[in-house]
């Protein structure tokens, strides 16, 4: 044989990152000298550097805002990547305990159009001005199985969303979603439907997600599986706003592609403008709405 001493096949293999030990690297941190991928690289004054060294300053304190590592879509790294869906769930389950001790907040706080039934008044309606209905509807349940899958999708998705886009333009995701989810329910259903929960918010997280595996080439077919499944529910049971969750999940799907796929140079212009875009869509279907129900 004339193989040559050291390439062999398994001195051909490169390590792998060690944020992503799937990925094979062939450059190291200046600092700890950890093999890093080019997502994981952060320029330096020589070389590149690991994000952990970044934010650890290498022991002088701060790194420069300009060199803190960046999530995919140029979110800041965080030390507690889940903090804001931890805070959503909080406020979601405060609200439960609230609306169990005092029941008429359900009715004070749901979606509703107009001339709803008891325990409403004819005054009482998004028609009638109380837009804030669109928002605090995101936060209202009534029954512990409701709270409970919710708070669980909520966990499973939230969690890894917020990591890979940053807490910003997770918030966007979030809120755009359950606006258009709202805004949606508020436009096609009757003007007497109460509508409530947050899963307008979670179907948006669910189209993010798809499209955050897409775009990190991972295998869809779980995420994909879990969505049909929820669209079976979504249509099958006369109780659940279709309307909302399919607002939400074209709302996440629209602003999701534009946080993982905006170009670094616009970066922020490009999904905080798609947002705004999205967020005029729902001012338009509110003002559509609102105009035939008065």
């Amino acid at each position: 044989m004339n193989q040559e001493a050291g390439s062999t096949p398994e001195a051909q293999h490169l390590p792998g990152c060690y944020r992503h030990p799937d990925r094979e690297t062939g450059i190291r941190c200046t600092r700890c000298e950890r093999p890093i991928c080019p997502e994981c690289m952060v320029s330096a004054s020589v070389g590149f550097q690991c994000p952990s060294c970044v934010r650890d300053g290498g022991g002088s304190g701060p790194a420069p805002a300009a060199a803190r590592p960046r999530t995919l879509a140029g979110g800041s790294v965080t030390a507690d990547p889940r903090l804001l869906t931890k805070i959503l769930i909080g406020i979601n389950l405060a609200m439960f305990i609230a609306i169990q001790t005092h029941a008429s907040l359900a009715a004070d706080l749901s979606l509703v159009g107009a001339y709803p039934p008891p325990p409403f008044t004819a005054s009482e309606g998004v028609a009638d001005g109380q837009y804030y209905r669109l928002v605090t509807s995101l936060f209202v349940h009534q029954q512990i199985w409701h709270i409970g899958f919710n708070m669980l999708s909520l966990w499973w998705l939230g969690g890894p969303l917020e990591a890979a886009l940053g807490r910003a333009r997770y918030l966007a995701v979030y809120f755009v979603s359950g606006l258009a989810g709202s805004a949606l329910a508020y436009l096609l259903a009757t003007p007497v439907t109460q509508t409530f929960g947050a899963s307008g918010a979670i179907f948006g997280l669910f189209g993010a997600t798809a499209v955050l595996m897409r775009r990190l080439e991972y295998d869809l077919r779980p995420i994909i599986a879990l969505l049909v499944i929820n669209l079976i529910f979504t249509f099958g049971w006369s109780s659940i706003s279709w309307q909302a969750h399919i607002g939400g999940l074209v709302a996440g799907l629209i602003t999701g592609y534009a946080m993982v796929h905006a170009p670094r140079q616009r970066r922020a212009l490009v999904q905080y403008g798609t947002c705004a875009l999205v967020l005029l869509a729902v001012v338009v279907m509110i003002v559509i709405r609102t105009a035939q129900l008065t």
